[in-house]
């Protein structure tokens, strides 16, 4: 490990200690080397001003510990209490001692259940000049699963929350469990027809799965984060680092697949098509893709669409979807509307929220162009949808896998319209590894957890129920997050910051209920360094994790054998934040991290010796087992390394496109920004020749794999 730097670590007093343990706030946290690294007092402090308490001094922290005490006496009943179905659970309801307190519940169906109170006697607590007693509630056993809620009403006040039922785990069709499915995996923008508009887009991804289900059997297509991107340029080119995980990138709209596009005058249409035409003839080339240009015109004709009348029927579904998404519809679009009107240019101090009298005059004043990002979103959503019908109609067990990025852009609508959940003044991050000395800050604003909770996890809900509502799977990136986050405090350089532990159960039971809702399967991206306690929960909740097969060694660095990979896993031999395989194979990797500086103070000869040797060790055993012959090719080991994931006892297999047609270009090369094209690289073949999805099944390295692994599944 790459020695970090020595910074000052002031040692946290005990009264800060005492405050940040009990808001989750690490004092001490274990490096990757095993040692105990203790967390500068600054740290600890910074995160817990973030959290809106105040830390600034022993005395304060001693005062703040205390309140957050009497706060929870203060609040008639908890904003949310998270159960899992067939759990009885008991509650706490706070009064002024001897007064009396009526308890209801209120299911979503809306019939109402009453709560028996239990004789508990828990002594009364003096806050100030008053006495407030407890008295304790029973949540039955029996609920049914979904947001229901808890009402008390005593003397002059009435209090209400949230008793939110949850699966013990997330259902696994049987047809799934029995078949053990593969798929194909893509970052969509990538992958472009002829029609497209110069980017991989949702009518696209419909015929993938179609296509994928047809020419090879595939039951899946898992995809990029198709998040919210800027609404004018500069848009930014990373779908982990979006405006908003809440609603979709009109980038990936189909301009031509909109109904009212066949009611354009035909003037209109021709100019339309015209407009098509420049940015269909990049998809024929390997230049690098420019978000950009392509939105600009996309933009354009999007624009003529949306003045096009729509039937009476369309007008009432647009109403109903705008009624559906309600006030974060409206804060988002005009968010975008403020943007767009602003051109990257600061926004005036009285537009800092969407609350502000200032936002809703503005909103008010150009509810023309509010009304068009609300459209834009529902195209999106309508056309989602429809990529979906077509993976069920071809056939597809699963369909669309949708990626959930980590985190928003610190800038962004999400940033700006869910402010007061967020962690100000922090970003997530990594503390440092064997590859990153210093750690990492990613630039994104965390969850803070305090007020998150008081908002009864609404916001996080609402964002898991929109990805899951039009797919059939859901992976969650860097699904640690949601057991704990790395805080860099503004101004911290990434190795001086802290752990703060966020309620797991809360959140991962969210996700359950409303994947298992909307029939939708979880995956969990849970590479690296894993607690085993925390897969051992993950498997427990029905949630599958992730094998990657140049993750999956030994100690010693031998490959683990695919007899012994973990089953409830999506299992694949890359992802995108490595190269193709074939690069991989190659040791392009370490050519390309010592052009970027990125082998640390390692040299490139050790560390393509170390390559040479993670590759002689799969060959062997690919060898052994008869699944390449000794003459191999590029090729051969390809399909051999989709053989041995494939063999392997994974629940799900995934493909890689890139693989599949033996492109050599990696999609993202982590720890770069401008130093490489990241989520630019069209597919091209291992000859550097553009693949379009219209000849991609007729490809010969494609159906040479597809003919090599047919029968490979155990």
């Amino acid at each position: 490990m790459i020695d970090a730097p020595e910074i000052e670590r002031e040692a946290p007093s005990e009264a800060l200690v005492a405050l940040a343990r009990a808001c989750g706030v690490s004092v001490e946290y274990f490096a990757i080397d095993g040692t105990q690294v203790e967390c500068s007092a600054a740290a600890i402090r910074a995160a817990l001003t973030a959290m809106g308490l105040d830390a600034s001094s022993d005395l304060a922290c001693e005062r703040t510990l205390e309140t957050l005490e009497d706060q929870e006496w203060l609040r008639l009943v908890p904003s949310v209490t998270v159960v899992r179905a067939g759990q009885a659970r008991e509650i706490p309801v706070h009064v002024l001692d001897g007064d009396p307190v009526t308890v209801m519940l209120r299911l979503e169906s809306g019939e109402h259940r009453d709560v028996a109170q239990l004789d508990r006697w828990v002594p009364p607590r003096e806050i100030g000049p008053s006495t407030m007693g407890r008295a304790t509630f029973e949540i039955p056993g029996d609920l049914p699963l979904g947001w229901h809620v808890i009402e008390a009403e005593t003397r002059g006040s009435r209090g209400r929350g949230y008793v939110v039922v949850t699966p013990d785990r997330v259902s696994v069709p049987a047809e799934v469990r029995a078949h053990r499915p593969w798929g194909l995996t893509v970052q969509l923008y990538s992958l472009r027809s002829a029609r497209s508009w110069g980017i991989g887009d949702l009518a696209d991804l419909a015929d993938l799965c179609a296509l994928g289900k047809a020419r090879g059997d595939a039951d899946f297509v898992l995809i990029n984060p198709l998040h919210a991107t800027e609404p004018v340029p500069p848009i930014t080119n990373s779908p982990y680092l979006p405006t908003s995980k809440r609603f979709m990138s009109p980038l990936y709209i189909r301009v031509e697949d909109i109904p009212e596009v066949a009611y354009l005058p035909s003037q209109q249409r021709a100019l339309l098509a015209w407009e098509a035409e420049r940015p269909q003839r990049t998809n024929a080339s390997d230049d690098l893709l420019d978000r950009n240009a392509i939105w600009r015109l996309k933009s354009a004709a999007l624009e003529e669409v949306f003045l096009a009348p729509r039937s009476a029927g369309r007008e009432a579904r647009f109403e109903a979807f705008c009624l559906r998404e309600g006030a974060a519809l409206e804060n988002f679009a005009t968010w975008c509307a403020i943007a767009e009107a602003h051109k990257g240019l600061p926004w005036p101090a009285e537009f800092d929220s969407p609350a502000s009298p200032a936002v809703a005059a503005w909103r008010d004043e150009h509810a023309d162009r509010v009304l068009y990002h609300a459209w834009l979103q529902w195209i999106c959503d309508e056309q989602l949808a429809d990529a979906q019908a077509s993976a069920s109609r071809a056939g597809m067990s699963i369909g669309v896998m949708i990626d959930l990025a980590v985190g928003v852009h610190p800038e962004g609508a999400d940033a700006w319209s869910y402010q007061r959940v967020l962690a100000q003044g922090m970003s997530m991050g990594a503390p440092p590894d064997f590859y990153n000395a210093l750690g990492q800050d990613w630039s994104i604003p965390p969850w803070q957890p305090r007020a998150l909770e008081a908002a009864a996890y609404l916001p996080f809900r609402d964002m898991v129920r929109a990805a899951v509502r039009n797919a059939g799977a859901l992976r969650i990136d860097h699904v640690l997050g949601m057991f704990r986050q790395w805080w860099v405090p503004q101004g911290h350089i990434p190795v001086d910051g802290v752990y703060v532990y966020v309620d797991h159960e809360a959140l991962i039971g969210i996700i359950a209920l409303e994947a298992e809702r909307a029939g939708a399967l979880v995956i969990g991206e849970d590479l690296g360094t894993v607690e085993p306690w925390v897969r051992e929960y993950l498997h427990e909740r029905g949630l599958l994790g992730t094998s990657i097969t140049w993750f999956e060694r030994h100690d010693d660095g031998t490959p683990r054998l695919p007899e012994d990979y973990r089953p409830d896993t999506l299992a694949a031999v890359t992802t995108h934040d490595l190269p193709p395989t074939g690069a991989y194979l190659a040791g392009e990797h370490v050519r390309l991290r010592a052009e970027l500086g990125m082998l640390g103070t390692g040299t490139i000869e050790d560390a393509q010796a170390e390559a040479e040797r993670e590759r002689a060790g799969f060959i062997d055993v690919m060898l052994e087992r008869g699944w390449i012959l000794e003459d191999y090719n590029e090729e051969d080991l390809i399909a051999g390394l989709h053989r041995w994931v494939l063999d392997s006892p994974a629940l799900l297999t995934g493909i890689a496109v890139t693989d599949a047609v033996g492109e050599r270009r990696a999609q993202n090369m982590p720890g770069t920004d401008t130093e490489y094209p990241n989520w630019c690289i069209p597919i091209t073949d291992g000859n550097g020749v553009p693949v379009l999805l219209d000849d991609l099944f007729e490809h010969p390295r494609v159906r040479r794999l597809f003919r090599a692994i047919k029968h490979a599944r155990r």
